[in-house]
């Protein structure tokens, strides 16, 4: 076959190609048909059922979100209906309008709807982890607030969201779109609207704003629920005014010196006029669930919300702690709060964080029961808890007379007694009783700082994270605290070792009856009651945690599907507290036989606490199903007067809620751990009898197997000064003594101390009491220590 000659090569080459070429023609044809259609039928499905911007002016129609008791009694409706009230925008001073760009929109002039930096950067930091962000404008948050009814952030809606922002801006002019976000946009509860927020925070017009009122008001909208100046942290909305004032003087609205002024401006808010019971605990439930849920579908999604609360309960708190507060306002007593929970299951019954919340000249609206606060002597147990875990006994003795310890580069640390007297050989069951100071210091000397904070973490504290400020005070309540974390410490001892986190919300569901989230407390109960591990398994046992999974229905809260408890302390060890917290006689040399400390009829384990410095004043107390916590004092940390005591301020007032709350419960005495034993001990020495020398006896807990030594003898041979019989103290010169049989005492920190000598007294009558100073730094324990913490079933 005769070979093609080259113009029949390149003539077949360009037909080749050509029909090449025709065939890709037809395939990117037919991709972009194909795209278009995709791309049609997309827009359709997006946007075929978007309202027209032109109905901006229309209100949307959201369901309310309910917050009930556990009665299902409503306490307050986090919408009821949109009270807005319009406002021409010519009528507004310019620096609402100001502050309003500057924080929420400061390109709002500059762009058409969307602001593609502000995209970029939220897209940024969303990714990145940063923080979640919208990077919407004005003009999209007026079309999602007034337009879209679908609350959840999905793509979808942004599109939707993005698409309505352009076609708006095509329709309204830059003014008439902020005219209608400021007569749209969400101030918090039911205001909506510039016009309505004014009146419901100021009581005032929005045109008789000041500079300082309007940057308050701008930053709202936003997170409406936090940053509330009625909300259960009303500094974070002076937090966002600064913000937004801060931001005008970067855009150029107004200058420093303006700013400054504005900051320093005293509000003064309306009263709170929504409708709302239990106003503290209800806007921390508020927050909690906008945290979770996200503040559209808190306002509009119609949640309904259940919580532990019983609101008879509660009124019935907040009317008794306002009646004691009356009572006790001689002794500068100005405030008080409440917490009444269930130890087992941690839901709250009570929360009252203020006398009165609505007296917002005096900060009502603060929530004492979530601040920071100094426990005083209320913390002790803790300490002592953690000497019984270390394997010192319930009769271990301490010598309670003057004693410094000297910390390197620190002034000597020399605490005293609440009485200002000393009280020589005490053991710890009447140390904690009568809440005497220098045993308790002696204790923590004894355990170690860390180790109370561990133990002391695991039980519920979790504001002593920075442990390298605490010294030794920390027993006498150096290291503050909040009384829903002592509440949960407490609620450990009751559930006889077992920490359970506090709990305000019993179900969360929507209005469709679709389940978010619920706690079974029937199931949470029988799984603490399950729990409590005896000593030996306690220290061979590495998993502390135990988890109870919660019903959920949907993927939208992972995070609460579940309820977690964890194993603090052995049974044993709660038990003895409890029982030391219970006993009466244990606490009568301070308190008296008849005190407000006792429940006629009942048993009930209590603690009181006051501050050296009379800021404080706490009294918590328990059974196995009921705690009571109350705290008296001031907002301003300014000390109570100098004759409150223990048994003053929060003691009947506790006192009144506890006996009212168990009149018609059955007595409940704590369970006794199998694993506790009753011995009798040498009344003086806290020790077992000894046949060789005998004593006085007492009968006394302990755990089993872990039992104090026999008691050895306390007859010693000291020298005594001649003239008065009297014991050698520090300094003391005399050389005319005589060699005497005595009985004497040691502890840990002080050696032979004359139980059976006389002592000198000043000329006030006061006992000169032996002094001792302790090397804290190099201190060594001469008796030999029970054990070392977080050994496995150690040997005394």
């Amino acid at each position: 076959m005769a070979s093609l000659s080259r113009k029949q090569i390149l003539k077949k080459k360009l037909i080749y190609f050509r029909h090449c070429f025709d065939k890709r023609r037809q395939i990117i044809i037919f991709i972009s048909l194909f795209v278009t259609i995709i791309t049609i039928i997309i827009f359709i499905l997006l946007f075929n059922d978007v309202p027209n911007p032109q109905k901006l002016t229309k209100n949307p129609a959201p369901v309310s979100t309910q917050i009930l008791d556990r009665n299902g009694k409503l306490l307050y409706e986090v919408y009821v209906d949109q009270n807005r009230q319009p406002i021409k925008i010519e009528d507004l001073p310019n620096y609402v309008k100001q502050a309003t760009i500057a924080i929420e929109d400061k390109n709002f002039y500059h762009h058409h709807g969307l602001d593609t930096s502000g995209i970029i950067r939220a897209a940024y930091n969303t990714i990145t982890g940063k923080r979640l962000e919208g990077g919407s404008t004005i003009t999209q948050q007026l079309v999602k607030i007034a337009l879209l009814s679908d609350p959840r952030r999905t793509l979808s809606r942004k599109i939707r969201e993005a698409g309505l922002a352009i076609v708006t801006e095509l329709i309204y002019s830059k003014n008439q779109i902020l005219e209608l976000y400021l007569n749209h946009a969400p101030y918090g509860g039911t205001a909506y609207g510039i016009e309505t927020a004014a009146k419901t925070y100021f009581s005032k017009n929005a045109k008789d704003l000041t500079l300082a009122e309007a940057a308050l008001l701008a930053g709202l909208p936003q997170s409406p629920t936090k940053y509330s100046p009625f909300g259960a942290n009303p500094d974070l909305a002076i937090d966002r005014q600064h913000s937004v004032l801060r931001r005008m003087v970067e855009d150029g609205y107004i200058t420093k010196e303006e700013a400054e002024t504005a900051q320093k401006e005293t509000l003064k808010f309306a009263s709170n006029i929504n409708t709302i019971k239990a106003p503290h605990f209800v806007l921390m439930v508020k927050d909690l669930i906008t945290e979770e849920y996200g503040e559209e579908l808190v306002n509009f999604g119609g949640l309904k919300v259940t919580t532990s609360l019983d609101l008879d309960l509660q009124e019935y708190t907040e009317s008794s702690l306002a009646a004691e507060i009356k009572k006790v306002e001689k002794l500068n007593v100005s405030n008080g709060a409440t917490l009444i929970t269930k130890p087992k299951t941690g839901e709250i019954l009570v929360m009252v964080g203020s006398k009165n919340y609505f007296d917002l000249d005096n900060d009502g609206n603060v929530n004492l029961t979530t601040r920071l606060r100094q426990p005083g002597s209320s913390i002790k147990p803790l300490n002592y808890a953690v000497g019984l875990l270390k394997g010192w006994t319930a009769s271990t003795m301490y010598l309670d007379f003057p004693t410094c310890f000297s910390v390197t580069n620190q002034k000597k640390y020399c605490p005293k007694n609440y009485d200002n007297s000393f009280h020589g050989p005490v053991q710890m069951r009447f140390a904690l009783g009568n809440s005497y100071n220098i045993p308790a210091v002696k204790q923590l000397a004894l355990n170690g700082i860390d180790a109370m904070i561990a133990t002391a973490s695991a039980m519920g504290i979790k504001t002593w994270t920075d442990t390298n400020r605490f010294g030794l005070s920390l027993t006498l309540g150096g290291g503050e605290v909040t009384m829903w974390d002592m509440t949960e410490a407490f609620g450990t001892f009751a559930n006889s070792g077992i920490h359970v986190p506090l709990n305000p919300i019993l179900k969360v569901e929507t209005y469709s009856h679709q389940i978010l989230e619920e706690t079974k407390t029937d199931e949470v109960s029988d799984l603490v009651s399950s729990l409590p591990e005896n000593w030996d398994t306690f220290w061979k046992n590495s998993d502390k945690t135990k988890c109870l999974s919660k019903n959920s229905q949907t993927s939208i809260d992972q995070k609460h599907n579940e309820v977690c408890v964890n194993v603090a302390l052995p049974e044993e060890v709660s038990y003895i507290i409890s029982h030391i917290l219970l006993d009466n006689n244990a606490r009568t040399a301070a308190f008296g036989s008849n005190n407000l400390l006792t429940i006629p009829g009942k048993t009930v384990s209590v603690k009181t606490g006051t501050t050296n410095d009379l800021r404080d004043n706490w009294t918590i107390g328990f059974t196995p199903e009921f705690l009571v916590a109350t705290w008296v004092g001031n907002n301003d940390n300014s000390p109570m007067s100098q004759i409150t005591s223990g048994i003053t301020g929060a003691a009947p007032i506790w006192h009144s809620l506890t006996k009212y709350l168990l009149k018609d419960q059955p007595n409940q005495f704590p369970k006794q751990p199998d694993g506790i034993e009753f011995h009798n001990i040498c009344t003086s020495t806290g020790l077992l009898p000894n046949p060789e020398n005998p004593c006085d006896t007492r009968s006394e807990l302990f755990i089993k197997n872990h039992l104090p030594p026999q008691n050895i003898s306390t007859r010693k041979q000291i020298w005594v000064r001649r003239s008065d019989k009297y014991p050698l103290l520090a300094g003391d010169q005399t050389i005319d003594l005589d060699l005497e049989e005595h009985t004497v005492l040691s502890d840990p920190f002080a050696k032979d101390f004359c139980l059976d000598c006389g002592y000198p007294q000043n000329d006030k009558g006061n006992i000169l009491w032996p002094e001792t100073t302790v090397d804290y730094n190099n201190f060594q324990l001469d008796l030999p220590q029970p054990q070392t913490y977080l050994e496995i079933i150690p040997t005394p």
